[in-house]
């Protein structure tokens, strides 16, 4: 049974300390054509700007994803959505994402970095044998000219985004506006040094769970 430590279970402790590791293994090791950007209040809560593949409807494009994780993970598979509106078969018009990843073929051996990758993947090769936008879906495999001129329409509207400065902070340039949300991180300094506090804070949190169960167990046996 989790004790609360700090306000947090051991349960949350262990899943928030696990998500600041694979956070900071992403950091340490970029993945190419993903931009990780997450909230230090809210781990729960990881979002990423991918890039367009080349050779691919959605080249030059900048596609920001969320993935809404719960206390049960990496038991429970996380929620996967496209927050830029996007024309693809896999993805229906509310941004949800449908693959295999984060349904039937989840394992908690896998983790954020495979998600964000196999997500990048989709966008190479969509899959319209489970279409969540039927349209697209029948154009991909019936018409796919009409269905990648109406994807790369899409992708110029809607992710056609730039860089600026050294922080990775995405602009869209449709509105001009710095997409970040405030309490978003990209600074991998930044990221870094909370990370490291917090793992710490969640390893005193768990060090001190295992400390009350030892003396328990001592207790009962003294009994």
């Amino acid at each position: 049974m989790f004790r609360a430590v700090h306000g947090l279970t051991g349960r949350q402790c262990f899943t928030k300390s696990l998500l600041l590791r694979e956070i900071r293994g992403i950091l340490s090791d970029p993945l190419e054509g993903v931009h990780l950007i997450f909230n230090e209040n809210n781990l729960f809560e990881i979002q990423a700007v991918i890039d367009g593949p080349v050779d691919t409807p959605y080249e030059k494009g900048k596609f920001r994803v969320k993935l809404l994780l719960d206390k049960e993970y990496p038991h429970s598979a996380p929620k996967g959505y496209f927050l830029t509106k996007i024309f693809h078969p896999n993805v229906s018009l509310a941004g949800e994402i449908c693959v295999n990843t984060l349904k039937k073929d989840w394992s908690p051996n896998l983790g954020i970095s495979h998600i964000l990758l196999t997500i990048k993947c989709l966008l190479i090769e969509p899959n319209p044998e489970s279409a969540l936008n039927e349209d697209a879906g029948k154009l991909l495999l019936q018409k796919y000219d009409e269905y990648a001129k109406r994807a790369r329409l899409m992708t110029t509207v809607h992710a056609m985004a730039h860089f600026k400065g050294t922080n990775n902070e995405v602009v869209d340039i449709n509105s001009g506006e710095d997409c970040k949300d405030k309490n978003f991180v990209v600074s991998q300094m930044f990221c870094e040094r909370n990370t490291g506090n917090r793992l710490n804070e969640c390893h005193n949190g768990i060090a001190e769970i295992k400390a009350v169960d030892t003396k328990k167990k001592k207790g009962l046996k003294r009994l």
